[in-house]
């Protein structure tokens, strides 16, 4: 019996008393309240331990909709990529043991980029748990150092409250994984369910405004900077603080900087915009955060990419911190006004508290003409270029020729390697959630089933995934996934025969010591497209190209392009590891 005729309206159960709730199964619970909580979209792989489960998403098709992917960790990661790009939680389900151990690399990848998902695992019968069982792991331990939070559903009448409290937890905050272990008789068992109108976790109460005062020492900071600089992160687009970040950039007059998982929350084309900065950075970026003297960091945390030596950061700023979460504020780097709260929030007090005259037209106006002067010198000295050719496609112009078919307009997903960097500083981004890239954990792998997850939340949007020949060996099974689907989502191989940036460094640091990075032999990419039901195109001609992005790109369907690259072409600038952002090697 289908759960709508077992069910008394939902929206009448908030104020039910107990005796009067239907009863359901646990599984029929875990459904309805995913319902509650406006999941239509589920990514997984069934197993025994979620059968149950799995039975009951049978009998909800008509409100679910649920993606059968061909590995556990593309679950997940198309689960991240449809979080990322519509803001909303994504969900993956998938069953005990390997299932969860298959999902661990998506959850630690949504973990570091504080990607909000609620990830639902199987787990064996309760009276099995610790006992060596069949497809049985410590999924809660497992996963305890890269979740949010994880709980083991042990008591039934636990779930409905679990499952409210996960997607709260998930979502709010500084948003993240949520792991929901369930044990097979749970999902088969019966209670009373009443689904909660709130969640009650005293200890856990995110901030949203800034404390006042340190809001007022920020702007007064602000307005006296000589060397002032917006360090801006992946916090600008999780709390859509875009248009507030542009607002107060432009009323005083302050370049910006975004990190990698920042890149589209400030536009790229803005005139204020010095381009993504740290070890594969700009130059001009990287010197005028050094050469500061104060920085506003906004839903950054200063990580080692960024930084580059911490004895040797900013040595001449002041530094403002805006985070929401706390831990991450003088965590690695020491800040002199720290203030809690949300990015968006925080942002809109600071325009708020700024006196009527504040703007460009300040007492240090001559002060900030003068520091614009000299990072246009920083941009002269080392602009982002590279040596054209006739005979091989150099990877930044397949970066430029993406931008130039696409006209900016389509959502970018990449693996991680020389193709993201280069993607970094050769396509702009002029909007946030149109980057979508492994940051923190960089997971290879990561590009073409989160290009698959964005593609689902927005059919009519063109999705391209920029994948390099070694990452998307690693999930392009998942062709057959977004085949089976009839998705129209596109792959770019930027194919130079190498693992790209293993490569560089050997290179660079290890004299030339290839050691296993050659990847020249198999597959044929167009062959493995077709075999996969999908369109397969190549070029190696840097003439070809346009056209052929173009006949790739306005195809339905999934489309595999395989563009050869020039082999042993490096991205710079580079900041080697452990050097100072200003030790930068140009070329």
């Amino acid at each position: 019996m289908a759960i709508s005729q077992k069910t008394i309206p939902i929206d009448h159960l908030a104020g039910a008393k107990l005796a009067e709730a239907p009863e359901l199964t646990g599984s029929q619970i875990l459904v309805e309240s995913l319902l509650r909580e406006g999941v239509d979209t589920i990514f997984g792989y069934p197993g025994g331990a979620v059968l149950h489960i799995y039975d009951e998403l049978y009998r909800a098709e008509d409100k679910i909709t649920h993606y059968l992917v061909r590995h556990e960790q593309g679950a997940v990661h198309m689960a991240d990529g449809y979080a990322r790009a519509t803001g909303k939680v994504g969900v993956a389900l998938v069953t005990s043991g390997p299932g969860a151990t298959n999902a661990v690399t998506g959850i630690a990848t949504a973990y570091m980029d504080s990607t909000p998902l609620v990830v639902i695992t199987g787990q064996v019968p309760t009276m099995l748990i610790g006992n060596d069982a069949f497809q049985e792991v410590d999924t809660v331990g497992i996963t305890r150092p890269c979740t949010k939070h994880n709980f083991l559903v042990k008591d039934i009448r636990d779930l409905a409250r679990v499952i409210k409290e996960a997607f709260y937890l998930a979502r709010s905050g500084r948003p993240g994984p949520i792991v929901v272990d369930i044990p097979k008789d749970v999902s088969a068992q019966r209670t009373r369910y009443i689904y909660p109108d709130e969640t009650q976790l005293p200890s856990y109460r995110p901030p949203k405004r800034g404390h006042p005062g340190q809001v007022r020492r920020a702007i007064q900071a602000m307005l006296t900077a000589k060397r002032p600089i917006l360090y801006v992160g992946g916090g600008i687009i999780t709390s859509g603080a875009t248009r507030e970040l542009i607002e107060l950039a432009e009323r005083l007059r302050l370049p910006v900087t975004p990190t990698l998982m920042g890149l589209g929350g400030f536009p790229s084309g803005h005139p204020l915009c010095l381009g993504m900065l740290g070890m594969h950075g700009t130059y001009w970026a990287n010197m005028a955060i050094s050469e500061s003297d104060l920085i506003i960091a906004i839903g950054v945390r200063f990580d080692d990419r960024v930084t580059g030596k911490l004895e040797t950061f900013a040595p001449h700023a002041r530094i403002i911190h805006v985070d929401v979460d706390p831990s991450s504020i003088s965590k690695n780097v020491v800040v002199d006004i720290p203030i809690v709260g949300d990015a968006k929030t925080v942002i809109r007090q600071m325009l708020n508290a700024l006196p009527r005259k504040a703007t460009a037209e300040s007492a240090t106006s001559k002060a900030r003409d003068d520091w614009f002067a000299q990072i246009e010198e920083w941009k002269r000295f080392a602009p982002l270029t590279y040596k054209q050719s006739d005979e091989v496609i150099m990877p930044q112009y397949l970066m430029e020729q993406i931008y130039q078919v696409t006209g900016g307009n389509a959502i970018i997903t990449t693996d991680v390697g020389q193709h993201q960097m280069w993607c970094a500083q050769y396509h702009p981004f002029n909007g946030p959630r149109q980057c979508i890239t492994s940051g923190g954990l960089g997971t290879m792998g990561f590009g073409f089933p989160a290009a698959i997850g964005a593609q689902i939340a927005f059919r009519d949007k063109l999705v391209i995934a920029v994948v390099g020949d070694g990452g998307f060996q690693m999930t392009c099974a998942e062709l057959a996934t977004a085949v089976q689907y009839g998705l129209n989502v596109k792959a770019i191989i930027m194919n130079n025969k190498f693992l790209g940036m293993v490569r560089q460094w050997q290179e660079l640091f290890y004299n030339n010591r290839y050691s296993h990075v050659g990847l020249d032999g198999p597959p044929d990419f167009v062959k493995l497209a077709e075999a996969f039901g999908a369109k397969g195109l190549r070029t190696s001609r840097p003439q070809e190209l346009p056209a052929l992005l173009k006949e790739g790109l306005s195809t339905p369907g999934v489309v595999v392009m395989d563009i050869l690259v020039a082999q042993e072409e490096n991205v710079y600038p580079m900041v080697p590891s452990g050097a100072s952002l200003t030790d930068m090697v140009l070329d």
